[in-house]
């Protein structure tokens, strides 16, 4: 598995366990509709803008075993909905390394890069 610099995916996270396949990668397969591969680190307005277009992560749904998310926790989110909020100025930082090379489907390198939770987040 790569990631969007063209290296090998890292883990995104363990806690919360995240990912479409509860493994920890932002990995995908075609039964991802939403194609859950930009490794995130939540921010209380990107929770917010989630909420307000109808994917409310911050409660948590014990029948999903899904803890609830809060600022600071990684999570894998949807290529369109980190676009949307990106083009909302809402977007959260990202972990290039952790983020699948799917997303490169639906959002160009260059935002990724602008929007890159690390000082080193440039293609060689």
């Amino acid at each position: 598995m790569k990631n969007v610099l063209g290296t090998d995916l890292k883990i995104c996270s363990k806690n919360p366990l995240t990912g479409y396949f509860r493994d920890g990668f932002c990995r995908t397969n075609n039964l991802d509709q939403g194609r859950h591969v930009v490794a995130s680190i939540m921010t209380d307005d990107f929770l917010k803008f989630s909420k307000s277009r109808g994917n409310d992560l911050s409660t948590p749904n014990r029948l999903f075993s899904f803890p609830g998310l809060k600022k600071g926790d990684k999570w894998c989110i949807c290529a369109l909905r980190w676009k949307e909020a990106f083009q909302a100025g809402k977007a959260p930082k990202v972990d290039l390394e952790a983020t699948h090379e799917k997303a490169l489907d639906y959002i160009s390198i260059d935002d990724l890069i602008k929007m890159s939770s690390s000082k080193t987040g440039r293609k060689s």
